[in-house]
C-alpha cells in the first residue's frame, strides 16, 4: 500500500508528546513490513535539523477573492528510509513552540492547522505520491478526511484514496471559531451542524469521526470508552454512530530506548536473572533525589501535572500514605497549583517523598530504573507509555482500570499466576490508598513474591512489530479489501 502518514510531531524531529512516538514508530514498522509511507508535518522553527533538508517544491493554497493565497515550501528530510515532507510557512510555524506559550494556545492553532491539513494533500498531488491510506492523528489533521471528500472529492487523483484518524486523546478536539477557517469554505460554510460546538465554532475531531472511513483509538479499551458517556469527552453520541468502523490498536513500545539491559541513562545496567543493576539504580535515584539510601520501597511517578494524570487522586492521600515505612519520588511539570501542593507536602516530609518540578528524560529514566512501583493512577489514559516502560524496568506499575493501563497490567489480586502489577477501578484517592498498600504489603511481607511478579513484568513485551497487522487489516478494511 502507498500510505501517507500526517502527524503534527515526529520524535527524532519535533517532539511534546507520545504521539511523536507513534508517528515515528509506526510508519517505521509500516516500511519494514514492505509498504511505501511518506510523512507530513508542519515546518516548525524548532525542527533544528530541517535546513540539512532540501526544498523540493512549493505550492499556493488558494482560498476565495476576498483572500490572500496562501504559499508555501515543501522541504523533504528522511525518518531511515522514509521520506519525511515539511509544510513550511513562516506566519504560521516560525515561532517558539508547536502549539502555545507559557500554558497558553496560540489563539489561531485552528487556523494553523487548517492550512496544515489542505497544503499537505495539496503538497502530495504535486509530489506525485498518490496514497491509497490518509493516516491522520488527532484533531490538528482531522480536517484531511472532510476534505477528501470536499474539496478534494472530485479531484481523480484521489479517487482510490482512504482515510483513518487516530485518536490518542480524545480530549482535545480542536474546537475553533468558524472565522479562522476563512482558506477552507467548504467546512467553514457547511451545513453539516454535527461539526460544530454551537453556532459560531467548529470541532475539528468531529469533523474526522464524521468524515474518515475507519476510526482508530490506541487501545482496544479506550475505543470502548469513547463510545461511553464518561468517556467520550462529549462525542460519546458521534462515537456510537461510527461503531462498526471504531478499533482499539495498543501502541507498541520502542525498545531501543527503554531496554534496562541497554539503557545507557542509567548509572548501572540489569535484566530480568540479574538484578544487581537494579540495586545500584535505585541507591543513585535516592541520592539524586537527597533520599536515605536503604531498603525502603521506591513509589516512582513521571509525568505531566494534570487532572488526567490522577494526582487529584494522589493529593488527599499522599500524607496517609507517607506515614508508612516508603519513600516517594515525582518528577514532572505542568499545573503550577499541583505543583505548589506537591511541595507542600515534601516540605512537611522530607525524608520520605521529593518532588522534582522538571521535564528531564533523564530523570525518567533513573526513575523507571531505580524505583520498585511506578504509580499511573490516572483519570483517563488512552494508552500510556510509561506502564511499558515500568514493566521492561521491573518497576512494578500501579494503575487505574482504564484504556491501555487495563489492556496491559494484569492485577495481582485479580490473576496472582499472571499478575505483572496492581490495578483499581474507582477514580476515587481512597481506593488508591488501597491498591498502594496492597502493593505495599506484597514488598515487605513476601519478597520472594514479589521478584516472581517482577520477572513476569520484565518478560512482558508490546511490540509495534505485533501492532502493525491489526493496522493494515484497518487499511484493507477501508479500501474494501476485505
Amino acid at each position: 500500500m502507498n500510505i501517507l502518514f500526517i502527524a503534527s510531531e515526529v520524535e527524532s524531529f519535533v517532539k511534546t508528546g507520545g504521539l511523536a512516538d507513534v508517528a515515528k514508530a509506526l510508519p517505521l514498522e509500516l516500511k519494514r513490513a514492505g509498504h511505501d509511507v511518506r510523512i507530513m508535518i508542519p515546518g516548525y522553527s524548532a525542527i533544528t535539523q530541517r535546513e540539512h533538508g532540501p526544498i523540493v517544491n512549493a505550492g499556493v493554497l488558494s482560498t476565495e477573492p476576498q483572500y490572500v493565497d496562501v504559499p508555501y515550501d515543501i522541504r523533504q528530510l528522511s525518518l531511515a528510509d522514509i521520506p519525511l515532507y515539511l509544510i513550511e510557512n513562516k506566519h504560521y510555524f516560525e515561532r517558539p513552540s508547536l502549539y502555545g506559550e507559557n500554558n497558553n494556545a496560540y489563539a489561531d492553532n485552528g487556523e494553523r492547522f487548517a492550512f496544515f491539513s489542505a497544503a499537505a494533500l495539496q503538497a502530495t498531488e504535486q509530489l506525485g505520491f498518490k496514497p491509497d491510506i490518509v493516516h491522520c492523528n488527532d484533531w490538528h489533521t482531522a480536517l484531511v478526511p472532510m476534505l477528501l471528500k470536499t474539496r478534494f472529492g472530485q479531484n481523480p487523483f484521489f479517487a482510490q484514496t482512504k482515510s483513518v484518524i487516530t485518536i490518542h486523546n480524545g480530549a482535545f478536539q480542536g474546537i475553533c471559531e468558524r472565522g479562522q477557517l476563512w482558506a477552507l469554505p467548504e467546512i467553514r460554510n457547511s451545513h453539516n451542524d454535527a461539526i460544530y460546538q454551537g453556532p459560531y465554532y467548529i470541532n475539528f475531531l468531529k469533523c474526522a469521526v464524521l468524515y474518515a472511513d475507519k476510526i482508530n483509538a490506541v487501545s482496544p479499551t479506550y475505543a470502548k470508552e469513547l463510545m461511553s458517556y464518561l468517556g467520550g469527552h462529549g462525542m460519546a453520541k458521534h462515537f456510537q454512530d461510527r461503531a462498526e468502523d471504531i478499533c482499539g490498536i495498543i501502541n507498541g513500545c520502542d525498545y531501543n530506548d527503554w531496554d534496562p539491559a541497554t539503557d545507557h541513562l542509567i548509572p548501572a545496567q540489569y535484566h530480568s536473572d540479574d538484578l544487581q543493576g537494579k540495586t545500584e539504580c535505585k541507591r543513585q535515584l535516592q541520592q539524586r533525589a537527597n533520599l536515605p539510601v536503604c531498603d525502603l520501597p521506591v513509589f516512582g511517578m513521571v509525568c505531566r501535572l494534570t487532572e488526567q494524570k490522577g494526582i487529584h487522586y494522589l493529593l488527599p492521600i499522599l500524607a496517609k500514605f507517607l506515614v508508612h515505612h516508603v519513600q516517594v519520588v515525582i518528577v514532572g511539570s505542568g499545573d503550577p497549583v499541583l505543583a505548589q501542593r506537591l511541595e507542600a507536602v515534601a516540605q512537611q516530609f522530607p525524608q520520605k517523598f521529593v518532588f522534582i518540578n522538571a521535564h528531564s528524560n533523564e530523570l525518567a529514566h533513573l526513575v523507571e530504573a531505580g524505583s520498585d512501583f511506578f504509580m499511573m493512577p490516572s483519570q483517563f489514559e488512552p494508552c500510556g507509555l510509561n506502564q511499558m516502560y515500568s514493566l521492561a524496568y521491573g518497576t512494578l506499575p500501579i494503575v487505574r482500570a482504564v484504556g491501555g493501563l487495563k489492556d496491559t497490567v494484569t492485577d495481582y489480586d485479580q490473576n496472582p499466576a499472571q499478575a505483572t502489577g496492581f490495578v483499581f477501578e474507582e477514580p476515587e484517592p481512597y481506593d488508591l490508598l488501597n491498591v498502594l498498600l496492597r502493593a505495599l504489603l506484597l514488598y515487605v511481607q513476601d519478597p520472594q513474591e514479589f521478584r516472581r511478579v517482577q520477572h513476569n513484568a520484565m518478560l512482558t513485551r508490546y511490540l509495534w512489530s505485533d501492532s502493525v497487522h491489526s493496522y493494515e487489516d484497518m487499511y484493507r478494511k477501508a479500501l474494501g479489501w476485505q
